[in-house]
C-alpha cells in the first residue's frame, strides 16, 4: 500500500470515530462559528478533511445502495395492499380467491331450456365457470371489488367497483358495473346458491348474467329499530344483461336520462327470536326497451328469506325457505304485454356436512291488456304455462369443497311430454373469499 493510500485510510478511520461520537463529543461546549478550526489534537487539517469527503462522496455514488435490485420498480403504498418488485409480488391486504364449478349432465331433451348462463346445458361434462374474485381496501376512503368469470371459450370482467367506507350519515355509494341490487338472486354469484342451476324466472326477466350494468349505486341504512335498507342506482340500459327486459346489445346511446335504467329496492331484517329470523324486499326496475320510440319496460319484485337455526340448542339443523316472485309489464306497439314468474325452495341441512333440498318454478304466459295471451316478440315459443320441479342433495366434505347431486322434470306447456335432467356438479374455493350475504 502506497503511503498516500495508508495516510488515507487512516484518516479515514479518524473521521469515522470523531462521527460516531455523540454531538456533545464532537463539538465543544464553546463553539462559535461554522468556520472555526478543528481542535488542534484532532490532528485533521483542511486539505486532510476536504480529501476524505471527496473520497467518501465518489465512492458513494458508485455503489449501489444496499438491499435495492437493479432497476427496481418502486413500491406501492402501504394503503394500496399491493407491492411489487422484480422478484417478489406481495398480497398484503388483497383477499383473493378462485372458484371453481363443473358438472356431468343428462338431458331427456337435445334442445334444454336452461336460461342461465352457468347452467348445465348440454349432456356430457360441463364447464359452469372459473371465477377469480378480489377485493381490497384502496385507502381509507374506497374498497375495491373485482369478479371475473372465465369459460372454455373467453373471459368475462362480471363485475368491477369502487364502494365507499367512510361517508356519513349511513350512506354508502359504488361506481362501475354491478349486479343490481334487485331482488335476492340477481347481486349474488353461483356458488352461493343452493342450487346448480339459476331459476328459468330469473333468466326469463333478467337473462342468463343477471341483471348488471355500468352505473352508480347509493344505499342508506336507517336509524330504525329493525334493519331497514334503501337502495337505488342508475345503469346502462344496454348491453347483453339488459337483452331481456331493456334495450340490450343493440341499444343506442345515451341522448336523455331516460336512457338509463332505474332500480330502487328496500331490504328489511327482522329477527323474530334466537332462532328464527326473516328477510323481506320489495325491488322494482324502469328502463327503455326496443321495440319502439320511447316504449318501456317496469319490473316488480318481491323476495322473502326465512331462516331456522336453534343456535340456543346447539344444533347444527338449518332449515331456509326463499322464494321472489316477479311482475313484468312491457310496452310494445300498440299493446302492452305482462307476465308473472317466480320460485320457491326450501334447503334442509341436516348435518354439518349435508343437506337435502327443494325448488319449485313457475312461469307464465304473456298477455295483452285484453287478458288474451299474445305473441312474446322475446320468446316466441312461449305460449302456455311452464312449470320446474328441482331436488337436490348436498355433501361439503370442507368448506372450501362441495358435491350436488341434482335432478329435475320441466313441465313445459308447448312440448309434448317433460323434460327431465340430473346433474352431478362439483366445486372447489381456493383463497380468501369473502362471506355472503344474509
Amino acid at each position: 500500500m502506497s503511503p498516500t493510500s495508508c495516510r488515507l485510510a487512516g484518516l479515514a478511520v479518524c473521521l469515522s470515530f470523531c462521527l460516531a461520537l455523540p454531538a456533545s463529543a464532537q463539538t465543544p461546549p464553546d463553539a462559535g462559528t461554522p468556520s472555526q478550526e478543528p481542535p488542534p489534537d484532532a490532528g485533521l487539517s483542511a486539505e486532510d478533511l476536504k480529501e476524505i469527503q471527496e473520497a467518501l462522496g465518489q465512492d458513494a455514488a458508485e455503489a449501489p445502495q444496499a438491499g435495492t435490485p437493479p432497476d427496481s420498480i418502486p413500491a406501492a403504498p402501504a394503503s394500496s395492499g399491493v407491492t411489487l418488485s422484480p422478484t417478489n409480488v406481495d398480497f398484503h391486504g388483497l383477499n383473493l380467491s378462485f372458484v371453481l364449478d363443473v358438472a356431468a349432465a343428462a338431458f331427456t331433451s337435445k334442445e334444454p331450456l336452461q336460461t342461465g348462463g352457468h347452467d348445465p346445458t348440454a349432456s356430457g361434462f360441463n364447464f359452469q365457470q372459473l371465477e377469480m374474485s378480489l377485493t381490497t381496501a384502496v385507502d381509507p376512503y374506497f374498497r375495491f371489488t373485482g369478479n371475473i368469470v372465465f369459460s372454455q371459450f373467453g373471459v368475462e370482467v362480471e363485475e368491477a367497483y369502487a364502494t365507499t367506507t367512510d361517508l356519513p350519515a349511513s350512506l354508502q355509494l359504488r361506481a362501475g358495473q354491478f349486479l343490481t341490487r334487485f331482488g335476492r338472486l340477481n347481486p349474488t354469484h353461483p356458488h352461493a346458491w343452493d342450487f346448480a342451476d339459476q331459476p328459468f324466472a330469473v333468466g326469463r326477466i333478467f337473462g342468463g348474467e343477471g341483471n348488471r350494468g355500468l352505473g352508480v349505486e347509493a344505499s342508506w341504512l336507517s336509524p330504525l329499530p329493525w334493519y331497514l335498507e334503501v337502495v337505488g342506482s342508475v345503469t346502462d340500459a344496454s348491453g347483453e344483461s339488459t337483452a331481456r327486459s331493456f334495450l340490450g346489445a343493440g341499444g343506442g346511446g345515451v341522448t336523455s336520462p331516460f336512457d338509463f335504467q332505474f332500480t330502487g329496492a328496500v331490504k328489511q331484517f327482522f329477527p323474530l327470536s334466537d332462532d328464527l329470523s326473516l328477510m323481506w324486499g320489495l325491488s322494482g326496475a324502469n328502463g327503455p326497451n326496443p321495440t319502439g320510440y320511447h316504449n318501456r319496460t317496469d319490473v316488480l319484485g318481491t323476495d322473502v328469506y326465512l331462516k331456522y337455526r336453534p343456535l340456543s340448542a346447539g344444533s347444527t339443523t338449518q332449515v331456509t325457505l326463499q322464494a321472489e316472485l316477479f311482475y313484468r309489464r312491457r310496452q310494445v306497439p300498440e299493446d302492452v304485454l305482462s307476465d308473472f314468474n317466480g320460485y320457491g325452495q326450501v334447503l334442509w341441512r341436516f348435518d354439518q356436512r349435508w343437506a337435502a333440498g327443494g325448488r319449485y318454478e313457475f312461469g307464465s304466459p304473456a298477455r295483452a291488456l285484453n287478458g288474451a295471451i299474445a305473441e312474446d316478440p322475446l320468446d316466441t315459443e312461449w305460449a302456455d304455462n311452464r312449470q320446474r320441479i328441482s331436488a337436490n342433495v348436498t355433501f361439503w366434505p370442507t368448506e372450501f369443497s362441495r358435491l350436488r347431486l341434482q335432478g329435475a322434470t320441466d313441465l313445459v306447456g308447448w312440448r309434448d311430454r317433460p323434460d327431465y335432467s340430473v346433474f352431478l356438479a362439483l366445486e372447489v374455493v381456493m383463497g380468501a373469499h369473502g362471506a355472503h350475504a344474509f
